[in-house]
């Protein structure tokens, strides 16, 4: 669905991408990881078309998006779906509301279409029961539910989770983790990537693990590929100590 061919950034004298190489297959969950600062999120604004490559190639779902245009970007970004880390809701909205923004702002569905739409991907999040309630009377999974929903919405062929589980409780992860999961089983195309520091989640969840490094991957593969490496840099970083040859500024 997704590759990088060769492609570099820096700002300024800041190299965050050296002739990066990866690709993200269709149809499957991906997670990247990698420690702070090593361009993570740099990659992702560079898949949705917020920021260009100074080097390199970016192909998506078949085109060679490195070379966009404001108005080719702002359509082709309707193939993506985001759950943002806090959710991003809109306080003054109910959760119907919420979850029908998408529809309402980027299609031409009837409006008795969007409803039905709607009320599916609330049912499939497990949360018909609360679409007239405002977020301010959410628990914090249930707001996530709420954004996962709206994010599913459109049907996006992409569905991006920027750090779903950071400072949740082991609770509302483990109830995440299962939605990824379960999301991924129902809709087969979906192309799942996970922007994540959750090295469990990772193992347990994902079909595919990207771990950047100094702008580069470190190791690409399978979980099961992820814990049998010998590779020392992800070794270090899979074990969480300081000790080791990954550098830390």
């Amino acid at each position: 669905m997704i590759y990088f061919q060769g492609v570099s950034k820096a700002f300024g004298s800041h190299v965050v991408l050296d002739e990066l190489d990866l690709d993200i297959p269709k149809g499957k969950i991906t997670f990247i990881l990698g420690k702070s600062g090593e361009g993570k999120s740099v990659t992702i604004k560079h898949i949705m078309g917020l920021l260009k490559p100074d080097k390199g190639r970016i192909i998506v779902d078949g085109f060679d998006i490195s070379d966009y245009s404001k108005d080719e970007v702002r359509l082709y970004r309707r193939k993506f779906g985001m759950l943002f880390q806090h959710a991003a809701l809109f306080d003054s909205m109910t959760v119907l509301d919420n979850v029908l923004f998408p529809l309402r702002e980027h299609t031409v569905m009837s409006k008795k279409s969007m409803l039905s739409r709607a009320n599916e991907v609330l049912e499939q999040t497990g949360l018909p029961h609360i679409k007239r309630k405002f977020p301010s009377e959410l628990s914090t999974g249930e707001k996530k539910r709420v954004g996962l929903a709206r994010a599913l919405v459109a049907k996006p062929k992409i569905l991006l989770y920027d750090e779903p589980t950071t400072g949740m409780d082991p609770l509302v992860c483990e109830m995440i983790d299962k939605l990824i999961v379960e999301v991924g089983n129902t809709e087969k195309e979906l192309t799942s990537i996970v922007i994540s520091h959750d090295l469990k989640a990772a193992l347990a969840t994902s079909h595919n693990i990207i771990m950047l490094y100094k702008g580069k991957v470190a190791l690409s593969g399978s979980p099961d590929e992820f814990r049998s490496t010998k590779d020392p840099i992800v070794r270090q970083f899979f074990s969480g100590k300081i000790e080791g040859p990954m550098e830390f500024f």
